[in-house]
């Protein structure tokens, strides 16, 4: 019975995160596409097909999101369109982040006692929700999933000494730098993990050399590179002080009750020290922004790590100081679970359906009308309303003008502001968008 128990193990936690992330983010399958979402689509159509990756290749800003592109177009070659396998595509990609997570105990400093809590509590964490629920945020959650694994092969490395890992390593970031730049926070936390080994830092030269190479090709495309040139950061950005607020929101009141627990419990310094270190090592690529003060929800993913194993510290140490409150225990666990996943069903899913309604309702107008809209304040980029328009294949359907008389006209300068607002937009440029612009059809 306890070889079966043992064998079985796995299932029960893989069961158990699978649970938990439906419990947090299920509602979310039955989200619409936001504006953004039909650029990730088109981007599929245009660089996913293997003929056109030397084009995706010359691309100094979609090559380093090459992944998520390519997963693009094979699920829409699969699965279709249906805004149901979009949003499960994101959602399994979650799920198979939570279970990295715990892989992370394959760590000996780590161990499984510890990055097993830190998993679950990873699944229900509502304050990188972003990453899952909005499809277009696809980068970040495979940015995360690359990334964790070259840790964990690089982690056998460093434990085993046994070459096919150093390899696999390699493989992996490769793959995380396809994903998204942000990739680079792999070789500080490599560097952390090798801890004073140094023959392991002579083993970290070639991932070092391919970071600078990788920021220096992106710098000297700089001219045509939309990040570059439309206000979105800037290397002179007050850095620290974007990074300090993000991680204070990313603490919250959780977060910060687990902090004085640690300090009350005079837990090992070097617990929070890890914590806090991992936090701000990937929150820094974020952290250069200057179109708001704190970093978007959706970059905080792969930081919520850090807080994560920072709330299963606090729950471990909870379990040594208080071994016969048990039930007590549990009830702080349960109130934290149901208050991030009502959070994430009530307040973010409705949030979400309100910025998706403009253009659901352009879609749904254009089903059965043919010829010019008019469509008055519309709380995103015209390119996007008509990317969504070339998309779904409404030939017959164009955006008109302003001075282009219109039949029809679609007004939202009454929307309200949660409607009139995107949930962040990754692209903001029309010239940012390959192949031909969408445009009106023949009169």
């Amino acid at each position: 019975m306890g070889t079966w128990f043992s064998a079985a193990r796995p299932l029960w936690l893989g069961g158990a995160l699978a649970l938990l992330c439906l419990a947090t983010y299920g509602r979310g399958l039955t989200l619409p596409p936001i504006s953004d979402d039909y650029l990730q689509i088109q981007l599929g159509r245009r660089y996913g097909p293997l003929e056109q990756w030397p084009a995706l290749a010359a691309d100094a800003l979609y090559r380093c999101r090459a992944t998520s592109i390519v997963l693009t177009h094979w699920t829409e070659r699969w699965l279709g369109l249906a805004p149901f396998w979009l949003n499960l595509s994101s959602l399994l990609v979650h799920f198979v982040n939570c279970c990295l997570v715990a892989a992370l105990g394959i760590w000996r400093p780590v161990g499984f006692v510890w990055s097993i809590p830190a998993a679950l509590i990873f699944c229900v964490l509502e304050r990188p929700h972003e990453a899952v629920l909005w499809y277009s945020a696809l980068p970040e959650l495979l940015v995360f999933t690359f990334t964790l694994a070259a840790l964990l092969t690089w982690v056998q490395y460093a434990q085993t000494g046994r070459e096919r890992w150093y390899f696999a390593t390699g493989f992996a970031f490769a793959l995380a730098l396809l994903s998204k730049e942000s990739a680079v926070v792999f070789v500080p936390l490599a560097f952390l993990i090798a801890g004073w080994r140094r023959e392991l830092w002579w083993r970290l030269v070639p991932a070092v050399a391919v970071s600078l190479f990788y920021f220096l090709s992106i710098h000297g495309a700089r001219d045509n590179h939309l990040h570059f040139n439309d206000g979105t950061f800037s290397l002179s950005a007050p850095f620290w002080a974007t990074e300090l607020r993000t991680i204070g929101r990313l603490l919250a009141f959780w977060g910060s009750l687990a902090l004085l627990i640690l300090a009350a419990g005079k837990r090992d310094w070097r617990i929070l020290a890890g914590c806090l270190a991992w936090m701000s090592i990937t929150l820094l690529p974020y952290s250069f922004l200057t179109y708001q003060s704190a970093a978007p929800s959706r970059h905080t993913y792969l930081a919520a790590v850090g807080l994560a194993f920072l709330l299963a510290a606090a729950w471990l140490t909870l379990q040594e100081r208080f071994p016969h409150r048990r039930p007590w225990l549990a009830a702080l666990a349960t109130l934290c679970v149901l208050h991030q996943t009502t959070y994430v069903w009530a307040y973010k899913h409705h949030q979400f359906v309100e910025r998706a309604k403009p253009t659901e309702q352009l879609l749904a107008l254009a089903k059965t009308h043919q010829g010019p809209i008019q469509v008055r304040c519309l709380p995103f980029p015209r390119h996007l309303a008509e990317l969504a328009l070339s998309v779904t294949n409404s030939s017959g359907v164009w955006i008109a003008a302003e001075e282009e008389h219109a039949a029809i006209e679609l007004n939202f300068c009454s929307a309200s502001s949660t409607t009139r607002q995107t949930a962040g937009t990754e692209y903001s440029n029309t010239a940012s968008i390959p192949g031909p612009h969408p445009s009106p059809p023949p009169r």
